[in-house]
C-alpha cells in the first residue's frame, strides 16, 4: 500500500424519489446515502460494514456511477467521476470494476464463460480475436479456473466457480480499483475462505485497491486495512482495522462487534442487544440517527446532529464519545472489552489473571 490517493469520496449523497398520484409527483425521498466522505489510497482495502439497508451497496454503485449521485464528488485519480462525460466515463471504467453479490444472477446464462469474460475487452476495443481469447484463458488461470472451461455456460459451474468467473470478468480489463459487493455472502461457508484468499492474492499480485462491502465483521477484519461503519446512510465510525476492532468508540460499532462469535476468551465481549428496528430512510430521526436504539442516548442526541470528529485518525459521530473525550461525559459508556471469568481462563487456556485485574 502506498500513500498515493486513488479514490476520494466527498459529501456523496444518493436520494431515491418516491412518486405518487396520476402525475407521479415526488412526495418524498429515500435518503439511501447521506453526505458521506472517505479517501482510499492505492493498494488499500477499505471495508464498509453495517446492517442490511444502511446504504452500503448504494454507496458502491454510486461511486462507479451505476447509479447517478444526487450530490457530492467522486474523484478517481484526480478526475471527477460524478461529472464525467460519456467518453471519459468509459475510459475511467476500465480502471474501476465491480464484483456483484450473487453470481447466480450477475452472469448471463445465455453466454459462455468466454463471452462473459471477453465482453469488457470488446466494449473497450482491446486486442483482436486471438488476443482476446488468450487474455480470457490467462485471466481464468489467474482466478484458479481451468482454461478448458472457456466454452461452458454458467449453469455448469458451482457457486464458488461462478464467483471466480465474476472476478475474472472484472480482472480482464486490468483495473486499478474494484468494488466487491458482498462477494461471498451467497456462497457456502466452505467456499467463502477460498474466494477471500483469492481476492487477497490478486490484490498483492496486481496492486489492486478494494472497497470491500460486507456484513461479515470477521471477514472484514481479515481483509481490510481500514473499516467504515455505516448506519442509516451515514458513516458512524471509521478507523484502521486493528484500532476499530480493539477500541470501538461509537455505540453502534460496539453493538456490532459484540455480536461476533469467538472461541478466544481474551477477545470475548459482553453481548449488547439492540431494541427496535432500523428507522425508515424516508424520514430519518432528528439529531443522531442512532438515538432511538441507543442505550446511552441523552436529550442532546435527540436534538442535535453529531459532527464527524477525529482523534488520531479515528473518526466517529457520537455526542457521548465526544463528551467523554473532553472529560465532560456522564454517559457511563460500557468498557470496550470485558475480561473473561478467571476460572474459565484457567480451565481453557491455562492463563493466569494478573493481580489487580
Amino acid at each position: 500500500m502506498t500513500n498515493n490517493l486513488l479514490l476520494n469520496v466527498v459529501n456523496l449523497r444518493k436520494y431515491f424519489p418516491i412518486r405518487k398520484g396520476l402525475l407521479s409527483r415526488v412526495t418524498a425521498h429515500v435518503q439511501a446515502v447521506d453526505d458521506i466522505s472517505f479517501p482510499i489510497r492505492q493498494g488499500e482495502t477499505l471495508g464498509l460494514v453495517g446492517e442490511s439497508g444502511c446504504g452500503k451497496t448504494t454507496t458502491g454503485r454510486t461511486i462507479l456511477r451505476l447509479l447517478e449521485p444526487t450530490a457530492g464528488r467522486v474523484e478517481f485519480d484526480g478526475k471527477d467521476v460524478a461529472t464525467a462525460g460519456a467518453a471519459e466515463l468509459r475510459r475511467l471504467r476500465r480502471d474501476m470494476q465491480i464484483v456483484f453479490q450473487d453470481p447466480f444472477s450477475s452472469l448471463n446464462p445465455r453466454m459462455t464463460i468466454k463471452g462473459i469474460v471477453e465482453e469488457g475487452l470488446i466494449i473497450h476495443r482491446l486486442g483482436d480475436r486471438n488476443e482476446r481469447a488468450e487474455k480470457v484463458r490467462e485471466t481464468l488461470r489467474q482466478v484458479g479456473l481451468d482454461p478448458s472451461y472457456i466454452n461452458r455456460y454458467p449453469h455448469e459451474f458451482s457457486g464458488g466457480q461462478r464467483q471466480r468467473v465474476s472476478v475474472a470478468r472484472a480482472l480482464a480489463l486490468n483495473p486499478r480499483f474494484m468494488v466487491l459487493d458482498e462477494p461471498i455472502s451467497a456462497l457456502d461457508v466452505s467456499i467463502q475462505s477460498q474466494i477471500i484468499n483469492l481476492l487477497v492474492e490478486l490484490r498483492e499480485k496486481f496492486g489492486l485497491t478494494y472497497l470491500f462491502i460486507s456484513h461479515d465483521l470477521s471477514v472484514v477484519e481479515y481483509i481490510s486495512d481500514r473499516v467504515a461503519v455505516m448506519y442509516l446512510g451515514e458513516i458512524a465510525e471509521m478507523a484502521k482495522s486493528e484500532e476499530l476492532y480493539a477500541n470501538p468508540l461509537h455505540p453502534y460499532t460496539q453493538v456490532l462487534l459484540s455480536s461476533i462469535p469467538t472461541m478466544d476468551p481474551l477477545r470475548r465481549r459482553k453481548r449488547i442487544i439492540l431494541q427496535g428496528d432500523v428507522p425508515s430512510p424516508i424520514n430519518p430521526p432528528s439529531g443522531c440517527r442512532f438515538h432511538p436504539r441507543c442505550p446511552w442516548a441523552k436529550e442532546v442526541c435527540r436534538r442535535q446532529t453529531p459532527k464527524l470528529l477525529a482523534i488520531d485518525g479515528h473518526q466517529f459521530r457520537c455526542h457521548a464519545v465526544e463528551k467523554e473525550q473532553m472529560g465532560e461525559g456522564d454517559y457511563e459508556l460500557p468498557k470496550q472489552r470485558t475480561l473473561p471469568d478467571e476460572a474459565l481462563l484457567k480451565s481453557t487456556v491455562g492463563f493466569e489473571v494478573p493481580a489487580g485485574g
